[in-house]
This record gives structure tokens, sequence and C-alpha cells, in this order.
């Protein structure tokens, strides 16, 4: 395509990679060239080898493959586990590979500096004519480049590459290496300045945790997200990018309220839970949380609605046992279709991974309630910026789902004090229940407060609350007692508590005679 062809504006070129057309507002440049930038296990070959099959699968565009490392044979054993049959589409003429991986023998040597493009442009372009390929993947330019000599050479040898490819009129990705995750754009520092667009992908170690992230550094003459998105490589899948700009704030509100499993509780909710709220329980270990869960499923099964349990820290019998001491048959509950149930460890999976799974059992069951216990749990195997987004993006979903949902969190400290995860997550919820112990007269007892309910009156009182076989029975304020929130505790005797009372009427009869 000459420059007199060109259309005036830059048109994309869907990839069908999940998450990656939106940050990338609508896809690859079309008929240009991109670099996939990263150092190794950041899942560059996936990338190149997911941006042809989505081409076959989604658009019917065939592809060409350039493999300068892998052999075919082990590109197609490798990549057959993202469900991607390269094999059967060879045969329908939708994926051709052009081979240039070493083939080492004793009778054949390399000779560096005299490697020479010009055959290779023409056996790729005669692959592109044979199927009438639309994409090409070369992967990778740092297995050609390092046949040449120096840096003039590979940036005149790149650039020959890329006019090739303009010129066959495909839209191309390229792979290069990194050195490090922050730095060099890629090994020879010149192939940023040759390729149309760069496009970084990383495997960073934060705090002992591996977390991969996604940037379009460049797009010539067109528009894209900026900054870097969280992404995962899912088997049967391939990569997901999660895009944290995708989340808008336009999911509906309803008035409707729903019981969450305590008549008390919902009094001093104002009446019960909103519909398509997030609701955060906060407390101590021990102090009622997994409780509180449990009886807001219980509540969805008694109003045959559907309910959906993540727990991260129990496992499905435990949970089952605690649920039969409180007078609740989750196993019924199953058998019914009201109930699911999911246990695992957060360890399993990285919170991407986790954020993808659990979407896809939101999307698969269709319930009306939704509860995580725990996210301290979750928090402990993620950086900070990782749990924040991973809470982003799960409440987003549910809230556009419009299904209710409780979260639980553990404070660091038995007695008041405030919590990591909570300075985090606060602001994202809708409603904040907090489970203190208030050590009372050498006796430890439990409080409830409602700290925060969006868009309605609540409860502003402390509330004693104990848990018998039948669960949670939430009984009157505490009176005579002070920094209960803090876990700094004051016994206000009556005369205080009557004296402090007469200082606000007579605020209010100022204010009233003003």
């Amino acid at each position: 395509m000459t420059l007199e062809q060109e259309p005036s504006y830059i048109e994309k070129l869907l990839t069908g990679i999940p998450g990656f057309d939106h940050i990338s507002n609508g896809g690859l440049p079309k008929g240009r060239t991109t670099l996939i930038s990263g150092t190794a296990g950041s899942a560059k070959t996936v990338f190149a080898a997911q941006f042809l099959a989505s081409g076959i699968v989604h658009s019917n565009e065939a592809g060409v493959f350039i493999t300068f490392e892998e052999s075919p044979a082990d590109l197609r054993r490798n990549m057959r586990g993202f469900g991607w049959d390269i094999e059967r589409w060879e045969k329908e003429s939708k994926w051709v590979f052009v081979d240039a991986s070493p083939q080492f023998n004793n009778d054949e040597a390399i000779v560096i500096g005299e490697y020479d493009l010009g055959a290779l442009l023409a056996r790729v372009e005669h692959a592109i004519k044979s199927v009438n390929a639309k994409r090409v993947s070369m992967d990778s330019l740092g297995a050609v480049l390092t046949r040449l000599t120096d840096t003039v050479t590979v940036r005149n040898e790149l650039f020959r590459i890329v006019s090739a490819l303009k010129r066959m009129g495909v839209t191309a990705v390229l792979t290069g290496e990194r050195t490090q995750e922050y730095g060099e754009i890629a090994r020879y520092g010149v192939e940023e300045f040759v390729a149309d667009d760069v496009v970084i992908l990383r495997n960073l170690l934060e705090e002992e945790k591996r977390r991969r992230t996604v940037e379009i550094l460049k797009f010539r003459g067109t528009s894209h997200q900026k900054g870097s998105f969280p992404f995962t490589v899912i088997p049967r899948q391939g990569i997901v990018v999660i895009p944290l700009s995708a989340i808008e704030l336009e999911q509906r509100s309803s008035n409707v309220r729903i019981s969450s499993g305590s008549t008390e509780l919902d009094r001093m909710c104002g009446g019960g839970f909103f519909r398509d709220s997030i609701v955060l329980v906060s407390g101590a270990t021990g102090t009622g949380k997994t409780l509180m869960s449990t009886t807001f499923m219980a509540s969805g099964a008694l109003r045959n609605e559907r309910s959906l349990l993540f727990a991260f820290e129990e496992s499905r019998d435990q949970l089952f046992r605690n649920a039969i001491g409180w007078g609740i048959d989750f196993e019924q509950m199953e058998r019914e279709g009201k109930l699911r149930v999911v246990c695992k460890y957060p360890e399993v999976a990285s919170l991407e991974d986790q954020l993808i799974s659990m979407k896809d059992e939101i999307d698969e069951f269709q319930p009306q309630r939704v509860a995580i216990d725990s996210l301290s749990a979750l928090e402990r195997v993620s950086t900070i910026k990782g749990f924040r987004e991973f809470v982003i993006g799960i409440t987003s979903f549910i809230k556009h789902q419009e299904v209710a949902g409780l979260y639980t969190s553990t404070t660091p400290t038995l007695l008041g004090g405030s919590s990591i995860t909570e300075g985090h997550i606060s602001t994202i919820t809708d409603s904040i229940i907090l489970l203190r112990y208030v050590e009372l007269y050498g006796e430890m007892r439990r409080g409830l407060t409602v700290l925060k309910m969006r868009g309605s009156a609540h409860d502003k009182d402390i509330r004693e609350f104990s848990i018998d076989g039948s669960g949670m029975h939430i009984g009157k304020p505490f009176r005579n007692i002070s920094g209960i929130l803090s876990g700094q505790f004051m016994q206000v005797f009556p005369s205080e508590i009557e004296r402090i009372s007469d200082l606000f009427r007579e605020d209010d009869d100022k204010s009233v005679s003003g």
C-alpha cells in the first residue's frame, strides 16, 4: 500500500484479545507493524499466536506465523492448551508457518554478519499470497537480529522488514525481547523507533508475587488508553486483559430492599440492604463475619433467590458444619439449586485469575446474592495496587449485574483499630458494618454498628450482640462505655452522659432562638 492509497484516518483491526481492544480503542492500527516487547515469561509468543487465532475464529482472516526460535511442531503443541487447533487451520489454508527456526547439525555453521533477509522475505510474501493472509506474526526479532553485527545493520534490516510487511498490506505483530522490566524498550534499543506501534508486556515481581501488565507505549497517529493494565493467561482462552478503564459508573440503583437475614440488623439499616448494594462486614477473628454471610445466603434461599458464596479461608465441609450449627442446611439449599459454594485457597491462582474465574461463576449461576468470605485472605496474595484493582473489578461487575454483594474482612487487632483492607475498599462499598469485641468488667462481649449506609438513614448506636445455636441476636446499645471503635475503652458515668446531653440541648436551643 503506497502513501497515496492510505486512508486519511487510521483504521484499526480488532485483535480479538479480550480487554485489549478496549484499551487500544479498537485494536491494532491496520496495515502497520506493532512491536510486542517483553521479558521472558511475559506472554509475547501467546500474544502473537492469539492475534492470528482470533482473526481466524472471529473474522475468518488467514494468518502467517514466522518463527525464528520454536519449531512449528513445538508451537502447535504448546498452543493446543489454549484451544487453538493450528494443525486443522493449516489444512484449511487459514494458518501458514514460515519456519526460520535454527536447524543445527554438525555439518552446518551459522555465519555471523552475513545473514541476508531477502530470501526470508520472499518466503513470507509467498506465504501471505498463498492464503490471502491479513495478519502476520513474527516471533521473535531478537533471534534474527543476533545474527547481525552492529546497530546500524540491525536498524537497516529491521526497517527492511517493516517496509516489506507494510508493502504486502498486512497488519503485523513483531515480538522483541527486553532484558529488564523497566529501562530499554527492546534489546537493541532501535526496535521501538522503527516499528509503527509499541506494546510492552511486563511480568513484574512485586513483594515476592508475580503480576503481568500490558502497556501501549505508542500508536502513531491514533489514540489509545494510557497506563498499565493487568492481564492474565488462562487455559482454553489465552490472554485476558482486565481494563479498569472499562468500569463506568453507569449501573442503575434500586430502592428495593432485601433482608440481611436478621430482623434487628434490617431495622438498624433502615429496612434492610438495597438490592444492588455492596456491604462490607469488618471485624476481628471470631466476631461473627462468616455467620453474617451464612445468614445472608439463607435469607436469599427463603425467598427463592440463588446465592453464590466464595470462601477463601474455610473448607466446604467446615462451612456446611458451621451452618448446621446455626440451624441452616446448606446441603438442602444446594439440592434445591438455591446455593452454590466455591471454596479455594487464594494462593492457587493470581488475583487476575481469581477475578476471571469468579466472573465466570457469576455468569453461569446467575445469582441474586453474592458473598465473598474473606477479602483479607485474597489481600495477602497480592500487592496493594493489585488488590484494589481486584476489588474495583469484582465490585463493578456485581453491581452491573444488579446483584447484592456482601464482603467480609478481618481487622488486624482484636479490640478496635483500623484495618488496612478497610482503608483500601471502604470507599468502594455502599455500606459498612463493623463488628467489635468490647471488654467490659473483665468479660469479652461483642458490639455491632452500621458505620455507613449510602442512600438511607440508619441506626447510629453501637449495639451489643450475642451468638448462639440459632444465630445472631442484636440487643441494646452500649450506653456507659466509649472508645469501642478505637479499642480505647473508657467507662462513662450516668452523670457525665447527662451533662454531655445538656450541652447538645443548649446548642440546639441557641440555634432555634437565633
